[in-house]
């Protein structure tokens, strides 16, 4: 069995599940923006990408004109609306992810988020779930966010980059990224790193595994995943 030096972290559909208010939050705050409260956003895809993507798609839909500042905007007041809508009782801990992070944390193994959210985004959800306390947060934390890049592989070399300033250089190869969707897959591979497909999100294993995951399994609380990440 591989044993990896850094594990890296999605959050949506990988740790928690948070009953669409994300999606929610996100319209709200692009309709405001762009002034179309009856724009279509049908065509609007979540999982997988980054937040600025999916902001500058959502403009697109509703005829708006993206920037960086109407981004900043945007995710302003995303970030005012997503606490509230995060109370629902569609929330949820995905099954294994509880443990698997103990059994990270115990066995001293490295590990750290990489997410199409920004920070504050993955922090409230985190937040939600109690496991904001099982990640280090701030400057020097091993991350990659939205803010990092809209393509995905651009988040992943943000991590490595953190985590090679903390821990040493460190060889791709000895990094797993662990995603529900084939994006993460694609985006892990794009920096040189394996990728463990979690399928509790909207894709299957076979989906996952059919985008080239390395490793794939039905959830975090399948024994292999223990075995995989922690030892």
């Amino acid at each position: 069995m591989t044993r990896y030096r850094l594990v890296l972290w999605d959050v949506d559909g990988t740790l928690v599940h948070c009953g669409g208010a994300g999606r929610r939050s996100l319209e709200r705050a692009l309709r405001e923006e762009c002034r179309a409260p009856q724009g279509d956003l049908s065509a609007l895809r979540l999982d997988g990408r980054t937040d600025r993507s999916i902001i500058r798609l959502g403009m697109a839909l509703l005829g708006g004109s993206f920037s960086d500042e109407a981004c900043d905007r945007v995710l302003a007041r995303y970030l005012e609306a997503l606490p509230e809508e995060l109370a629902g009782p569609e929330f949820r801990v995905l099954p294994g992810a509880v443990e698997a992070l103990r059994a990270l944390r115990a066995g001293g193994v490295a590990y750290g988020l990489c997410t199409g959210n920004v920070a504050e985004g993955a922090r409230f959800k985190l937040r939600r779930g109690e496991l904001e306390a099982y990640f280090e947060w701030g400057p020097g934390a091993v991350a990659g966010f939205a803010g990092d890049g809209e393509v995905r592989t651009r988040l992943v070399e943000a991590a490595l980059r953190r985590a090679g300033a903390r821990l040493g250089r460190i060889d791709p190869a000895e990094v797993v990224v662990v995603g529900d969707t084939p994006l993460d897959v694609e985006a892990a591979h794009g920096a040189g790193c394996a990728a463990l497909g979690v399928a509790t999100g909207r894709h299957g294993a076979g989906d996952l595994a059919a985008s080239g995951a390395d490793h794939v399994v039905e959830s975090l609380s399948a024994p292999a995943a223990l075995l995989l990440l922690a030892g």
